[in-house]
């Protein structure tokens, strides 16, 4: 069975070859890719871990490509340390428990409002109407900057991830490198609005790094509000997108979490397992290095397939039945060593007050039709594109 991420039938349903690389050729040669695909949860886990034989470099290069608008500037998600650490901490003041915590009276009052014009027989569509505002709403109020242009973020962001669906025709990619350029102004715009009137907010504190010469230069503050831009939103709509086609195909387990709200967290944690937002990502081999048997060559780029992992049968049983009960605590939804995902307390509030609100507003929810889903056309998140769900309320 031959795995080529860019090919139809694998975007549609990635499992079945998720399955046979486990079980056949545990690390892979993507020739679309020209790097080497490691699929078992072991396997994962050690090469995420590993800083040291696996950099971290290739991640921004490979996902972005030419579409870079900083390519000079390591981005703290594929900066090794020693200098990793000195990003992140800076960053991670905006992510502590507490700050996130304090966060959750605004998070329920967006999700209400969201909501709140949703009626019966309306046409309400998940992803355009409430897991992509949500979250971009939310980090777009931690950076500071206008969250009524959320829906300019959202396509910013999808363009930057474009260049993970595959073959982009010179016309499209003449548009991409415009609106990246776009997004690119108005970062830099806000930035310097920040230097001439300081605000309580996270691009402040990062202005305030470069003038005070913590960590960042000028352009890394602009890759820094990029990444979090395009990390604060994806992970979370393709989430709660995940979740909430997953529960429908389950009515079982729907009727389990409207039934005791309380049970949500753990859904959460099966979800990020059973249909994880993050598939995959990169790194590079900086040695030669053994792998389940197979020498990945120095200078290598390496594609770790979360997707894949969080399906091992070795790791969890019955792997590709979704179970409430199952609660995992190892899954690697948010990655694993260094780089585990910082916002990732955030994105678990956010699926829960999401969820909450909707389950308990919407007691009876399905699909508006039964077409086969249409997915984010990328190898690296998953998620619907739409959902069109339709409402009743008795």
């Amino acid at each position: 069975m031959e795995f080529n991420p860019f090919a139809p039938e694998v975007k549609q349903n990635p499992y079945p070859y998720y399955a046979h690389l486990r079980n056949h050729s545990p690390v892979y040669w993507v020739e679309s890719l020209q790097a080497w695909a490691v699929s078992r949860y072991e396997d994962v886990a050690y090469i995420a871990k590993n800083t040291q034989l696996f950099s971290s470099a290739p991640i921004i290069p490979a996902i972005l490509g030419e579409l870079n608008p900083v390519p000079e500037v390591k981005w703290l998600i594929s900066t090794d340390p020693p200098a990793h650490m000195p990003l992140r901490k800076l960053v991670n003041k905006a992510f502590t428990p507490r700050m996130v915590a304090a966060l959750e009276p605004r998070i329920k009052q967006i999700a209400a409002q969201l909501l709140e014009g949703v009626e019966q027989g309306a046409d309400f569509d998940l992803v355009r109407d409430f897991s992509t505002p949500l979250p971009m709403m939310v980090i777009a109020e931690m950076l500071g900057v206008d969250s009524e242009r959320y829906r300019d973020f959202k396509r910013w962001s999808d363009d930057l991830m474009r260049m993970t669906g595959g073959a982009v025709a010179p016309t499209e990619l003449e548009r991409l490198r415009a609106s990246v350029a776009d997004l690119s102004r108005y970062f830099a715009q806000v930035i310097e609005e920040r230097r001439r009137n300081p605000k309580e907010d996270l691009i402040t504190a990062l202005v305030r790094a470069e003038e005070e010469s913590q960590a960042l230069s000028a352009r890394e503050v602009l890759a820094m509000c990029l990444l979090l831009l395009i990390a604060g939103n994806e992970t979370t709509t393709n989430l709660l997108g995940n979740t909430v086609v997953t529960l429908l195909s389950h009515p079982p387990e729907i009727a389990k979490v409207r039934a005791e709200l309380s049970l949500v967290p753990q859904m959460i944690e099966e979800m990020l397992r059973y249909l994880s937002p993050v598939q995959a990502i990169f790194r590079l081999a900086t040695t030669d290095t053994e792998i389940a048997g197979s020498t990945i060559p120095a200078g290598s780029k390496v594609l770790i397939l979360y997707g894949s992992a969080n399906r091992d049968e070795r790791q969890f049983p019955d792997p590709d039945t979704f179970d409430l009960a199952r609660n995992p605590q190892d899954h690697l939804g948010f990655g694993f060593g260094i780089h585990y995902c910082l916002g990732a307390p955030l994105a678990r509030l956010e699926a829960r007050v999401a969820m909450d609100a909707l389950l308990s507003r919407f007691p009876h929810l399905q699909r508006r039709d039964h077409q086969p889903l249409e997915w984010v056309d990328s190898f690296v998140i998953r998620g619907p594109k739409t959902l069109p769900l339709e409402i009743r309320r008795g």
